[in-house]
């Protein structure tokens, strides 16, 4: 038997309403809610944005657009997504295309900008257009959040511009009469543990200082990236938001001329959604029990360990349709297709399920399905739907 990560507990008594058809995710509107709610007591007074890209279910988006300030889009695709909503909008990512740029100038989007190319291009358009090019500055810092799941600073990177040759781009974008927007910095993500977060965000309030002083400018907005986890695997506690609040309050006080915001995606929804797939069949291969669902990677990648994972971990995994007290054998949870990647859950102890039975795959409202390979092979592709809370 192999451990695996905990329920949430906003789940800890594990009722459930069953789909009446699966696959299927469902994101609980009331864990999003209590986790804006704590955001807002921790960080009052900061800015709360949040990363379209962890999970750009539509009806999500809507119930989020009242909840937060502004959305951070990552394609054009996701900015039009959002831009019914009336929040302020940023673009980031590298690569933009001479048409994404013009949609997003054209349609009052501020622009992150990764490159001196980026800029020179966002620029023309601006000009040829006759619009005022809502700009700012990603920038690549020195430095990396430690213990980030993901690193985005501290390297030569695709994306942002080096620190230190972002004053002579702020000051040319200001010469050039752009709306100067301020920075974006983004060290890292799916981070855990608090005082590195802590770390990370005074290391950018003091880059931020400097580059304003060398660029002889006071930044509108400060976007401080996230990069807050949440605990998916056996050992994993989750962050702890409130000593990163306290932390970093005071040091905010020291820019009385700058907003800042906070950019959120995993955090806010991750523990929000949950992934329920059938037992489709059940069978012993050499002393090792399967249950194959009519779901696996094609929708939950992250869960079968292939989403950037270096070891295969599992993630919480519950039996929906069990009865309390049932008794429990150890299981392994696999999906439909023909690879022996689709593995959702490997050697838990789970109570007796058969064909027919539900599983719950925890910690899946962000990057669930829009992350997963959902065309591979050619299977049916999930039921989407918000509901309200878990119980």
């Amino acid at each position: 038997m192999k451990p695996m990560g905990a329920i949430p507990s906003d789940f800890n008594d594990l009722v459930f309403t069953i789909p009446d058809s699966t696959p299927a995710f469902f994101y609980y509107s009331s864990v999003v809610a209590d986790r804006v709610a704590r955001f807002r007591a921790a960080f009052p007074g900061v800015d709360l944005h949040y990363a379209v890209k962890a999970n750009p279910f539509g009806p999500l988006l809507e119930a989020m657009a009242p909840l937060v300030d502004g959305f951070d889009a990552a394609s054009i695709g996701e900015v039009g997504r959002v831009s019914a909503f009336g929040q302020p909008i940023s673009f980031a990512g590298p690569g933009k295309t001479n048409g994404e740029l013009a949609m997003a100038i054209g349609g009052g989007i501020t622009i992150n900008l990764e490159s001196e190319g980026e800029a020179d291009r966002a620029l023309a358009f601006g000009e040829q257009l006759g619009e005022t090019p809502r700009l700012a500055v990603r920038v690549n810092p020195e430095f990396e959040l430690r213990g980030s799941g993901m690193r985005m600073g501290g390297r030569a990177s695709p994306f942002g511009v080096d620190a230190d040759r972002v004053p002579a781009l702020v000051k040319r974008l200001i010469a050039a009469g752009a709306d100067w927007q301020g920075f974006h910095v983004f060290a890292g993500s799916q981070a855990l543990d608090a005082q590195a977060i802590v770390d990370s965000q005074a290391h950018t309030l003091d880059l931020v200082a400097r580059l304003g002083d060398q660029a002889g400018a006071v930044p509108p907005l400060v976007n401080l990236g996230g990069g807050f986890g949440i605990p998916y695997f056996p050992g994993e506690t989750p962050v702890d938001l409130e000593a990163i609040g306290a932390a970093l309050l005071p040091r905010l006080a020291e820019f009385p001329d700058t907003r800042f915001a906070i950019e959120l995606g995993r955090w806010l929804v991750g523990e929000a959604g949950v992934y329920f797939t059938r037992v489709i069949d059940k069978k012993v291969s050499r002393g090792e029990t399967f249950l194959m669902c009519d779901g696996g990677l094609n929708h939950q990648l992250a869960a079968t360990g292939n989403l950037g994972t270096v070891v295969r971990r599992n993630y919480p995994v519950a039996v929906a349709t069990a009865a309390p007290g049932a008794p429990t054998e150890t299981v392994t949870v696999v999906g439909p297709l023909c690879t022996p990647l689709d593995r959702l859950a490997d050697q838990v102890e789970l109570p007796v399920a058969g064909p027919g039975d539900v599983i719950a795959i925890f910690m899946a409202g962000a990057y669930g399905l829009t992350a997963s390979p959902h065309e591979f092979l050619g299977h049916s592709r999930p039921a989407e739907l918000l509901v309200g809370t878990p119980a």
